[in-house]
């Protein structure tokens, strides 16, 4: 048993923090329909993977679920038109992270008409579709992770043909504060879900599919059990109210007793995890033809002055979206797209929704109030804490001693920045902030180093290259000397005077 096992063995099931969820103010409005901005702008790149590549010129009038921009490679996703109009603009605008840097993005003008492109090809029954062909569908409508991992659904699909599914896992926890787009979806939505995962388990080939969501959303559960009624093989678990209950490794754990190596994928143990989100994005694009072009989204905190959960088209800016829901309420100390704990803290609210953004939080100077950090006490809350059975309080302190390799031997690659340790930490320490910046630094030697290795291959091939047209120019100029040579001995024998000497029988 290696060190990691041993501490995750000690530790048990109580890993994890309990943060107040912040949940009910948004999850018990009903659903708001937010009309059409002026103008949306939608980011090439809001998927795992390659940048999708635009396809419409400016000027363009296109339709709603229309294609704008096409995949490219195996990893990636295309984008459609969220409403009907003009493309007025293919540039960069800021992109929702927290460096603010700009990226590619398509502007759409919106004409108000709202005018759906026909749907094509729907199968007269989808749940007889074969495998590839509802993994087809889910890739040309552009679904990815909903859940903010927005890794391109299809891909995940198909590894059912490569490995050996068993189980399909769908994750209905939403364990982060505030956000409660899952549990809103699942309360109204569930037959969609539902269809959405029997898809999935066409597609993947999985015998059995369990939703896990957690205790504390009750409607939920009721909702989606009365929906998955009749389907032998969709169980509905609720799960403890545990953050972070959501991380796909602890759900498998969780729902299957099976545990995901450190160097594995979930398929290896014959599990794949979906978001509720992908669910319905799937049963749209397969049995209604739509891509995805809106997603709903929770706009919360204290300083919302409407909190709730409002279905927003992709390519909206936040900013639009805060207008719409009332604006703020006094001060916004920080925006966050996303949760509290693994959210991106936005630089302004000039920034578009994208596939993965599951809410929008104007949080407020008390939420938002960061403490000075003190020495570590060395009280192993942390460890405690910790999801993945790791010792963060020793790898922060390897990282402050730029001893990143001894970091990395600790576990540092298993950790998924939930940011338990940090919340738990008595003495404010930001051990998170640590391992984003220990894992950026090393992401960058590992870029140094393949840079290097690539200028060394392309020196040596340049000298293979050179030696071999050197070569190649020496033989070229021998086989020359050798055809003029052969040519001034064949004009010479043809010049020569003919012979003066009688042939016989001649008389001299």
């Amino acid at each position: 048993m290696d060190f990691s096992s041993l501490i995750k063995k000690l530790t048990g099931k109580h890993w994890g923090v309990h943060p107040a969820d912040h949940k009910r103010p948004a999850a018990d409005q009903p659903v708001h329909a937010v009309p059409l901005p002026q103008r949306l702008h939608l980011m090439l790149s809001q998927h795992v993977g390659a940048a999708a590549r635009p396809v419409v010129l400016v000027g363009q009038k296109v339709r709603k679920g229309e294609l704008i921009a096409a995949a490219q490679g195996n990893i990636s996703a295309p984008l459609h038109a969220p409403t009907s109009g003009v493309i007025s603009a293919i540039g960069e605008i800021t992109a929702p992270h927290a460096s603010g840097l700009p990226a590619m993005a398509i502007t759409l003008t919106v004409d108000g008409d709202d005018r759906w492109i026909e749907p094509e090809n729907l199968p007269a029954d989808p749940y007889a579709l074969a495998a590839a062909d509802v993994a087809a569908r889910v890739a040309a409508a552009g679904v990815v992770g909903m859940g903010g991992a927005t890794f391109p659904s299809s891909v995940k699909l198909n590894l059912g043909r490569r490995s050996d599914i068993d189980t399909l896992i769908i994750n209905g926890s939403e364990c982060e504060p505030y956000l409660s787009c899952d549990d809103r979806l699942m309360r109204d939505k569930a037959a969609e879900i539902v269809s959405g995962i029997r898809l999935m388990l066409v597609a993947t080939g999985a015998g059995c599919a369990k939703v896990g969501i957690e205790d504390n959303k009750p409607e939920a559960i009721a909702a989606m059990g009365e929906a998955a009624r009749g389907f032998d093989n969709i169980t509905i678990v609720p799960v403890p109210a545990r953050y972070p209950m959501g991380s796909d490794r602890q759900l498998i754990v969780e729902l299957t007793g099976r545990e995901v190596p450190s160097d594995a994928r979930a398929a290896d143990v014959g599990v794949i995890v979906h978001n509720v989100g992908t669910a319905r994005a799937v049963h749209d694009a397969v049995v209604l033809g739509r891509p995805l072009v809106s997603r709903l989204v929770t706009v919360n905190g204290a300083a919302a002055a409407m909190p709730g959960n409002y279905e927003v088209p992709l390519g909206m800016l936040v900013s639009d979206l805060i207008a719409f829901t009332g604006g703020a309420r006094g001060e916004v100390a920080r925006l966050v797209m996303g949760g509290p704990m693994m959210g991106t803290l936005l630089p302004h609210a000039r920034v578009p929704v994208v596939k993965g953004t599951s809410g929008i939080l104007l949080l407020d100077a008390k939420e938002a109030e960061a403490l000075e950090p003190e020495a570590c006490i060395r009280c192993s809350s942390c460890v405690k804490a910790c999801p993945m059975g790791l010792l963060p309080l020793e790898m922060s302190a390897r990282i402050r001693n730029d001893d990143l390799d001894g970091a990395m031997d600790l576990g540092l690659a298993d950790c998924i920045a939930c940011g338990c340790c940090a919340y738990v930490c008595p003495s404010h320490i930001p051990l998170v902030q640590y391992f984003y910046h220990a894992k950026g630094d090393l992401s960058a030697r590992e870029r140094a180093k393949l840079r290097t290795e690539s200028t060394k291959k392309l020196g040596v091939a340049r000298q293979e290259r050179l030696e071999r047209e050197a070569r190649e120019k020496a033989e070229a100029a021998a086989r020359r000397k050798a055809e003029r040579a052969a040519q001034q001995a064949a004009a010479a024998a043809a010049a020569a005077p003919a012979s003066t000497e009688p042939k016989k029988g001649e008389i001299a």
